[in-house]
């Protein structure tokens, strides 16, 4: 069985091939070809920590992909990373384990990578502008991965820690003193906190904004008001089901009928931009499919380079 460190899954999934695999993942779930059970998000009664479990499988010949892992919100104060995770792949037809990889390496690259196919199939083909609110890992990869997809031109980044200024120096972004300055006529907007307050308000938004949240991903988070869901044109979510049961600044105000999935628009079943003044607003809860697809990607990878050196 493969052990893969962080670092080693991140030299096998690029930001492209981590684009790639979602956009595998999400094609998969419209075709509704995908084992996906329910994912169990459990808080913690003795903290604010939340202990989750995924799993899923994407195809049958790729075997299932199980996640376990911990969110501890409290690990920005200490310089950790909020989210650590173990995935395991299991091989299609023994079901033996194939490897065992670091959760939060995968989580990381397949959040921001289908924040990126979720970017690429709503917002504007002219959108330059990026407002990422948040400064820690998972912003930093959002940058990263959203330019992927867009030409941008201008990148702001704002929380409330001063960190900020590193992670703009980074990504070689702008630093700005408020979520308001952040947003304000942004094309793209990602909010990648873990708050349960809203950082993002619905007045701020530029026409046309599409606006991507990753941190509402329990009932009790809300990154983004009422106003800001209520304004959008379409509420686009990874899989109504999940985001029913999960997104927090959907339930009680958007019918599941009304969720726009985000595998029936890259399907090209949907098009929930029907005018360029649209504002779009995509939560995005995560899902075992989008682990599955990305530790499968990262297999194969080492699967090719382990070919390449026995030559």
């Amino acid at each position: 069985m493969l052990f893969l460190s962080a670092a080693e899954v991140e030299s096998l999934l690029d930001p492209d091939a981590a684009i790639a695999s979602q956009r595998r993942a999400f094609a998969a779930l419209a075709g509704g070809a995908v084992d996906l059970p329910h994912k169990i998000m459990h808080p913690s009664g003795f903290d604010d920590s939340v202990v989750f479990c995924y799993a899923a499988r994407m195809s049958g010949d790729t075997g299932a992909v199980a996640k376990v892992g911990s969110i501890n919100p409290g690990n920005a104060a200490r310089g950790l990373a909020s989210i650590h995770a173990l995935v395991i792949a299991f091989d299609p037809v023994t079901g033996e384990p194939v490897a065992a990889m670091d959760g939060g390496a995968v989580t990381t690259l397949r959040t921001a990578a289908g924040s990126a196919v979720a970017v690429d199939a709503l917002a504007a083909r002219t959108a330059s502008t990026l407002a990422v609110i948040g400064s820690g890992v998972q912003a930093k990869a959002h940058a990263r991965a959203i330019s992927r997809v867009r030409n941008l031109t201008d990148v702001r980044i704002w929380s409330p820690s001063e960190r900020r200024v590193r992670t703009a120096a980074e990504l070689g972004a702008r630093a700005v003193d408020s979520a308001e300055e952040a947003v304000a006529g942004a094309d793209i907007v990602a909010t990648c906190t873990l708050s349960r307050e809203p950082v993002v308000r619905g007045a701020w938004l530029a026409p046309g904004a599409t606006v991507v949240s990753v941190g509402s991903f329990e009932p009790t988070r809300r990154e983004v008001d009422e106003e800001l869901v209520r304004r959008a044109a379409a509420v686009v979510v990874d899989d109504p089901e999940t985001a029913a049961g999960h997104a927090g600044p959907v339930i009680g105000v958007v019918a599941k009928a009304d969720l726009v999935a985000l595998g029936d628009v890259i399907a090209g079943l949907r098009s929930p931009r029907t005018s360029p003044a649209d504002v779009i607003f995509y939560n995005s809860t995560g899902l075992g499919v989008q682990d599955a697809a990305a530790a499968w990607a990262v297999v194969d990878a080492h699967r090719s380079d382990a070919g390449r050196d026995s030559r």
